[in-house]
Parts: C-alpha cells; structure tokens; sequence
C-alpha cells in the first residue's frame, strides 16, 4: 500500500495551509458578522466571494474532482492525494466553499460528470465548476426511512415530452443558498420495476414552477448559511431529457455518488478532530485550577492521549480506504468506507467533547467553535447514511468470510 505523498500534494498542502493560515481562519469571524448584518442566515457574505476569488488565483480550486479533463481548473488529485488537503480544508466550516470542494455540490458534479449529457455538463457541470452557481440533492424524505433508498416515494411520471414530479423532500442541503440554481431529485418512476430499478434522478431547474422550499432546518439550533431546506414538489415539469442516465438508474447513481461523498466527509472530519485537540492543549495549557494548569491533570492528559491515537487511527484507515478506491474501485473498498464513515465521526465527537469539558462553560457558547462543531460532528453520524447501516455492511461483509461448513460435508 503507498500512501506516501506525491510532490503535487506536498505543493498544494504547503499552499493550501499558507492559505488556510493567512486568510481562511481570520475571515470566520467576518463571515459570521456579515452573515448577522445582513439578518439573513442564508446570505451570501461578500468575503466568501472574495475567499473563492483568491482561492482560484493560488490555483487551490476543484481539488476534489478527479477527471483533470472536465475543466482546466481541475488538477484531476487521486483520492490519496486528495485525502490530505481535504483534511485541511476541514479545520474550517467556511474552507470547503472558498475552494469549490463543499458538498452537496462535489457529489452532484460528479453525477454530472459520470453520467450527465453534453447538454446537461454545459448547462449546469460547468457554471458548478466555475463557482457561480450552486446545488442541491433531493434525495431523504420526512415521511419515509430513507436510509434504504427504496423506501422513497416521491412520483415522478412520464407525460408526453416531460416528467412531472409530486413529493416532499427533506434535509435537502444548498436549497437556501441565494446562488441555488439546480436541483438533483431522485423519485419514483416505476413502481412495478425491480427494487433497485424503480428510482430515477432529474435534474430540476431551482425557478421551475411547483418547487417551493417551505424552511430551512436547524441542525441543534443552527441554521446553516446553504440551508438544510424542506422541499416541496407539486406538479413541477421539467422536459426528459432533464433525466440523469437512464429511467431506472437512480439507485446505481446513489451508490456511485455516496461512496466518494463518504470519504470526503471523513477526511474533512480528521481535520475538525485535529482543531478541536489543538483548542483542548492550548485552554488545558492556559487554565489553572487549584494552583495548577488544568494541562497537569491525570485524567486532561488522557483525553489528550486517547485524542491523538484515535485521530492517527482513523487517518490510516481513511488513507488505506482512499488507496483501495484509486487501486480496485468503490465497489471493492466498500466495507472500509463504511468503517471510515462510522469511526470518524466517533473520534471527532470525542476528541470535541473533551475540548469543550476543558473550555467548561466557554465550551458550550458561541465564544468558540467546539459547539458548532460538536453538533457537525454528531449529524456525521447520520449523513450519508446512519452508522446502523453501515454497521450492517461492515457485519455482512465479515460474516460472509466466515461461512458455516457445509452440513452434508
């Protein structure tokens, strides 16, 4: 297995950080106090604009994105190389936009660029490219489990020349973005298909007739700047050509969107445990109890140990995962995307939750981040899919290594 880094990554990390460092981390309290002065939670800050502004000229933009020949800004990272800078990217809530690596957004031009049209990568791969639009997924619903995809039931039903879509969405990320421009929805197109054939994507023009974000949904009292909007679908007609692939590849197009979506969400998670253990030493450091730095305790020193062995851990499991997708695939490193997607959530809500007990009541305000943070660590662990199913995959995969002998044997 070679995780070792490549020159290009070793470049871009050193830029990226002298980025991060210079701009990024001093433009969050900006962010927060323009996002206040526009009394809007879903305003687009104007610094932002100017983060992605600056992070194309340092050539730090689609770092995600592994086809170098979908757009020249694309410098086509294996997941290996990407795995590091992703981790960087996620000390800060606000890095993943400045620099087009946010989700939904990534996943869904992926989709576009696996399985769009020429007319469809035109329309709406590009612009997503380029940074002046954005998207959103459409995909879990408030009336059905929707951690097995086949349970949805958004129609969605061929008339003529057009689909036309009826359902409600939920949790749709990037929905209240003022720069929302598409929507990809996935919905029932044949209900008499085989299980795993019923469900199709369309891709949904945001000002088309029918659709109607009815709130934003706060995730333990916050409301995200893109909106975690509830969605609306009411007769809502798009032309059929507007179809992802083919009627009936929903679910196949899921499964090859989510797979990378889940190691990105693990790898920008290493990098929240790392700031969050890096706030937990410098308040351990600073405070003093009783005559001596809080740094001095017995029981601090062993959250502090305990943080950085599960952060190492979970950074060799998400590399050798990233090695298997570059080296056999996504279908074969399934079983350890789905272990990097429960463990790193995990370690980050720990090492989170011991860096606010030390920051005591601070902790638990806005004066920090560890409160926002701890509340994106714990929705990891059902983003993408509960740790519950991937505990089955993981348990399924294991059991079928281990059959029973044959009785007649």
């Amino acid at each position: 297995m070679n995780i070792e880094p490549t020159d290009r990554t070793l470049d871009l990390q050193g830029r990226l950080r002298e980025f991060m460092d210079d701009r990024v981390l001093p433009a969050e309290p900006v962010y927060e106090a323009q996002l206040r002065a526009a009394g809007d939670p879903h305003h687009q800050p104007a610094v932002m604009e100017q983060l992605k502004e600056e992070a194309r000229d340092r050539g730090l933009w689609n770092l995600f994105h592994p086809h170098a020949d979908v757009h020249p800004s694309v410098p086509g990272l294996s997941n290996v190389e990407y795995a590091p800078l992703a981790e960087i990217m996620g000390r800060s809530r606000i890095a993943p936009e400045a620099c087009n690596c946010n989700a939904p957004d990534t996943g869904n031009m992926e989709v576009l660029t696996l399985f769009g049209t020429p007319e469809q990568r035109e329309r709406w791969l590009d612009p997503l490219l380029e940074g002046s639009i954005r998207s959103a997924f459409a995909m879990t619903e408030p009336a059905v489990a929707s951690s097995d995809a086949t349970n949805i039931e958004t129609r969605i039903r061929r008339d003529g020349d057009e689909y036309v879509i009826d359902g409600r969405k939920w949790w749709t990320t990037g929905a209240l973005h003022p720069n929302l421009r598409v929507f990809i929805v996935m919905g029932e197109t044949d209900p008499d298909a085989g299980r795993h054939r019923r469900q199709s994507m369309v891709l949904v023009p945001a000002d088309t007739p029918g659709v109607r974000v009815l709130r934003s949904l706060p995730v333990f009292g916050y409301q995200h700047q893109e909106g975690h909007g509830e969605v609306l679908f009411e007769d809502v007609r798009v032309p059929v050509d507007h179809v992802v692939a083919e009627e009936g590849d929903g679910f196949r197009i899921a499964q090859a969107r989510l797979g990378p979506g889940r190691i990105h969400h693990a790898m920008r998670t290493i990098g929240l445990a790392e700031r969050a253990l890096e706030l937990l030493c410098l308040r351990a450091q600073q405070r003093v109890t009783f005559g001596r730095p809080v740094s001095s305790r017995a029981n601090v020193q062993d959250w502090i140990a305990d943080a950085r062995i599960d952060i190492e851990m979970i950074r060799l499991l998400t590399m050798k995962t990233a090695w298997l997708m570059d080296t056999v695939g996504n279908q074969h490193a399934r079983t350890e995307i789905a272990a990097i997607k429960v463990a790193a959530p995990a370690v980050a809500q720990r090492v989170v939750d011991a860096a606010i007990q030390v920051h005591g009541g601070a902790g638990v305000s806005d004066d920090f981040p560890l409160a926002e943070m701890y509340a994106h660590a714990r929705t990891m662990r059902m983003v993408d899919g509960p740790d519950e199913v991937h505990r089955m995959t993981i348990a399924r995969a294991e059991l079928a290594r281990h059959p029973l002998p044959d009785a007649a044997g």
